[in-house]
């Protein structure tokens, strides 16, 4: 199965971990990758790596849908002209995708604020390929597989890239209702998990203390985990689970440690930092941001663009490997029996 590799914001790390990355690969795997980005980037950058005797694969070995630099661009100098390129890589790799060229698409880091100064209003590459596949109803699960135990720490948002003061307005029994369908179906189609356990984070201290310290899980959020027990009778909803408490059996899961916290099976968070300061805490080298809801596989490291490290030869590839990994298993299909758009679609 093909897939696309976007280079992200230029002038950030994307080219150098795209090098280190595909390096893994032996040269004659290289032909399933399709690059979106800047040949000259990429020679670019191959040619400072390797004369300080880093592990990089040739460009010349790539497949690269060539995007001619529109700016010079100097490692760590972001500009709207970064931004403006990193969103064409993007488009092109969607644009592939789409048609079938390719079954998925691993995507470098990109700055939202270079977005937005280039004209492009979009909240993160999560929303443009939403809005790019008919505004298809997404969700920005996380996937980290523990290198010591192997057990897989999964992780929906219910909201993503907003300001936390608009999260409890953002929150309704509607919005948990689509998220919760897409991470079912992922769960049982694409991780094979016939009878799935889903916690769900409570929103406020202590899941509200009986609405002593927030009324959100006294007023909804309770009712609407009864309801969605009874929707899903084959798979166990625990919640609200208090936040402080949530994530202490995941973690001994993750190290192998014995516990008396349960784990689960996945994990959904009510808000950004609620599910991704654990996720980076446990794994930040492993986990791997995947889009679930498209017509096709998406997954991303889940760091950023490093801009303050970019040029220096330091940029650790270890998130973006595990990104093409699970690209690479996710569009496997036959592996357990599902066609890929049922993985993806939420049916």
């Amino acid at each position: 199965m093909a897939l696309a590799i976007t280079l992200g914001d230029p002038a950030g790390i994307g080219a150098e971990i795209v090098l280190k990355a595909l390096a893994h690969f032996p040269p004659e795997a290289l032909g399933q990758f399709f690059i979106s980005g800047s040949r000259s980037l990429l020679e670019n950058t191959y040619g400072w790596l390797s004369q300080c005797g880093q592990a990089v694969v040739d460009p010349a070995l790539l497949q690269v849908w060539d995007h001619p630099l529109i700016s010079k661009v100097r490692p760590g100098y972001p500009s709207s002209a970064t931004g403006a390129m990193s969103f064409a890589y993007l488009e092109t790799a969607i644009a592939a995708a789409k048609t079938g060229t390719v079954a998925g698409i691993v995507t470098a880091p990109i700055s939202k604020a270079l977005w937005h100064a280039a004209g492009y209003d979009y909240s993160g590459q999560t929303e443009v390929l939403a809005c790019h596949t008919g505004g298809s109803e997404v969700g920005m699960l996380f996937l980290g597989r523990s290198p010591q135990t192997h057990w897989v720490l999964t992780t929906l948002l219910a909201t993503t890239h907003i300001p936390l003061s608009q999260v409890p307005h953002r929150l309704t029994p509607a919005l948990l209702t689509q998220k919760l369908e897409l991470l079912v179906s992922f769960l049982q189609h694409c991780r094979g998990l016939a009878q799935p356990r889903i916690a769900v984070a409570g929103l406020n201290p202590h899941s509200g203390e009986q609405g002593h310290l927030g009324r959100e899980e006294v007023d909804w959020l309770i009712p609407w985990l009864t309801r969605a027990q009874q929707q899903y009778p084959h798979v166990e909803i625990v919640g609200p689970v208090p936040p402080d408490t949530l994530w202490i059996g995941a973690a001994h899961a993750w190290w192998g440690t014995p516990s008396q916290h349960p784990s689960y099976d996945a994990y959904l968070a009510l808000y950004h930092d609620q599910g991704l300061i654990p996720v980076k805490m446990l794994a930040f080298h492993d986990a791997v941001n995947t889009t679930i809801g498209l017509p096709f596989i998406r997954t991303s490291p889940d760091h950023g663009t490093a801009f303050d490290i970019a040029g220096q030869g330091i940029a650790d590839p270890r998130s973006l490997l595990a990104a093409i990994h699970w690209a690479q298993e996710l569009t496997t299909t036959g592996k357990i029996g599902f066609p890929t758009h049922t993985c993806l679609r939420g049916v």
